[in-house]
């Protein structure tokens, strides 16, 4: 899979800002007409609107019992769930993912809620099937690798006309389980149920989460893979995403060749029709041509190949997700291509990880540790790394050239340093990107292990007035900069001198206006991995009233929520223990 991989080095001229956004103008004017408008739908289960574009598409698997086994020449496998349950209760649920499926609220209420959501009871209308994928897993091809504890119920239309699939993760054996039981624990259904709603909270691109359920049994569990597993209680989270096919879904059927090239052709037509129209519908333009190199003549349009003009939109989707990331501090532990979402959406939820003290090198994954190839700091390069990976099955089904293929990752680079300058620049209160001065910064944060998100949060109370006293510039600071030198106060002293500078060469006056915006951007609260530690230690003693309240604070982190100070502390000295502030890539 590697040896076509496209030279991420290649560089072409550019002609264009944005493809992406430039195809996005040519949408059809239909999307935005009467969708904005609030609805006032309120279904039942019964009446949800369901749809199954995917199976009714797409070639499955003629079989459909859970074997272990390689699945050839399908995109998935119908399965039913099969964890078993004894008195499932609901942990919690998200009214804003009910909001979106058009879902009554008042059915979380309903008595047999938690079996529709454990899978012991059938939905009405749902056909269920685990997706087949392959994928990249710490930069060595996998082979087949498959939804082995998730099964999906299907995709639901809301009144936007809005596809949203439902899948329960943690539901039982499929064929892609390998040796596994295709069930999951509470402990880290309560980490991706709640990181995925925080996560939508932050501004950031991700899948969500409906609700959490408890099965009422056991699974065993090895968390340390050091030989001592214990029985832990098991759980079923329900995923919502308009896709969660990824770069994987495609990369396995180019892997196999042959006819099997076809499948990559038939999975990106259904992609652009259902997820990416605009592209469908776009026309020729000449605004959407670009020259490979300087030595080459040849002009390509990207609206001449729809293929080109996907692959380029999705890897600045890419670019942009993993800008995101860097700028609120969030490291995703383990980015293999099975875990990359071709809608750029943050996906599977394992040992993820907010910065506390600043640390570039922070990997939350223990099976990382070696390398630390998914550290903080690596995540930009490793996007672009998924995204050569991406364009080489594309390439291998003859869907794009390498200059097209060779161009997606040029504007992978473009798109995320725009971004992230964009985003460091909003953080810091600036009109501007100033590199000196962040570089700066980054390493003042590193040298003092300061934490991240109070760092930007206590940096909007600095004021624009370079007539403060040397020894009272800091002073806005002090929560945050705990156990400094003389030296290290003179250093971080010279850089706020700079940075007031830089505020009042912007021509930026206004403390409150500024502080407003940067506190919009710098967000107070984040999913400390000692949160969600503290509300699943509750959880697991049967005291779900924990898992409730951080979602609801985790609703609003830019807001200074008055009594909720508890949850913006640095983490205490147990938060650093095994288990908690690092995880296994199963956990």
């Amino acid at each position: 899979m590697d040896s076509s991989s496209p030279d991420p080095s290649s560089s072409s001229s550019l002609s264009v800002d944005s493809v992406a956004d430039a195809l996005k103008n040519q949408s059809l004017s239909e999307q935005d007409d009467g969708n904005s408008k609030k609805t006032n739908v309120k279904l039942s289960l019964e009446d949800l609107n369901w749809d199954h574009s995917f199976v009714r598409e797409l070639p499955g698997d003629p079989r459909s019992d859970s074997i272990p086994r390689q699945v050839f020449h399908a995109c998935y496998t119908k399965v039913l769930p099969s964890a078993e349950v004894e008195n499932p209760k609901l942990v919690a649920w998200s009214d804003s993912v009910a909001e979106l499926l058009d879902l009554d609220p008042k059915e979380f209420e309903r008595p047999d809620f938690p079996l529709k959501f454990s899978g012991a009871s059938p939905l009405a209308g749902a056909v269920s099937y685990a997706q087949c994928y392959g994928g990249h897993q710490f930069g060595t091809w996998a082979g087949q690798l498959g939804d082995g504890r998730a099964i999906t119920l299907g995709e639901i239309l809301n009144s936007k006309l809005e596809r949203w699939e439902l899948q329960l993760k943690g539901a039982g054996k499929t064929p892609y389980s390998r040796f596994a039981d295709g069930l999951a624990v509470l402990r880290s259904s309560i980490r991706e149920f709640l990181c995925s709603e925080a996560m939508h909270f932050l501004g950031i691109p991700t899948t969500r989460a409906l609700c959490l359920v408890t099965t009422g049994k056991f699974v065993t569990r090895d968390m340390f893979y050091d030989g001592n597993p214990k029985d832990e209680p098991g759980a079923v989270v329900c995923r919502v995403s308009q896709s969660f096919l990824r770069f994987g879904s495609y990369q396995i059927h180019a892997s196999r060749g042959g006819d099997d090239l076809g499948i990559v052709r038939s999975l990106a037509d259904y992609a652009i029709r259902h997820h990416f129209p605009h592209i469908e519908n776009m026309s020729r333009s000449e605004s959407l041509s670009f020259s490979p190199g300087d030595d080459d003549q040849s002009v390509v349009d990207l609206t001449s190949n729809k293929y080109a003009a996907w692959v380029v939109e999705i890897a600045e989707r890419t670019a942009s997700l993993v800008a995101k990331w860097q700028g609120v501090g969030f490291t995703h532990g383990v980015l293999n291509t099975d875990n990359m979402s071709i809608l750029g959406l943050t996906i599977d939820y394992g040992p993820f990880g907010f910065l506390d003290a600043f640390d570039p090198s922070y990997t939350p994954n223990t099976t990382d540790l070696p390398g630390r190839r998914y550290c903080f700091a690596n995540q930009p390069d490793i996007g672009l790394w998924n995204i050569a990976q991406f364009a080489s099955t594309l390439m291998a089904a003859d869907l794009i050239s390498d200059k097209e293929a060779n161009y997606a990752m040029e504007r992978y680079g473009t798109k995320f340093m725009d971004e992230y300058q964009a985003i460091m620049s909003r953080k810091l209160g600036l009109q501007k990107y100033n590199k000196q001065l962040v570089n700066k910064l980054l390493g003042n944060l590193a040298v003092d292990k300061v934490d991240y998100t109070n760092f930007f949060r206590a940096l909007s109370n600095i004021r624009a007035d370079p007539g403060i006293p040397v020894d009272e510039l800091l002073v806005p600071l002090k929560s945050v900069l705990l156990d400094i030198g003389k030296e290290r106060k003179e250093a971080w002293t010279s850089w706020v001198q700079s940075y007031i500078q830089e505020l009042v060469a912007s021509g930026i006056s206004d403390d409150e206006e500024r502080k407003a915006s940067m506190d919009s951007v710098n967000p107070k609260y984040v999913l400390r991995n000692y949160l969600c530690q503290s509300a699943i230690d509750a959880a697991e003693m049967g005291d779900f009233e924990e898992v409730r309240r951080l979602l609801k604070v985790m609703e609003r982190p830019y807001e200074e929520q008055p009594g909720m100070e508890k949850y913006a502390r640095l983490p205490p000295a147990w938060a650093y223990r095994p288990g908690v502030c690092m995880l296994s890539c199963s956990s």
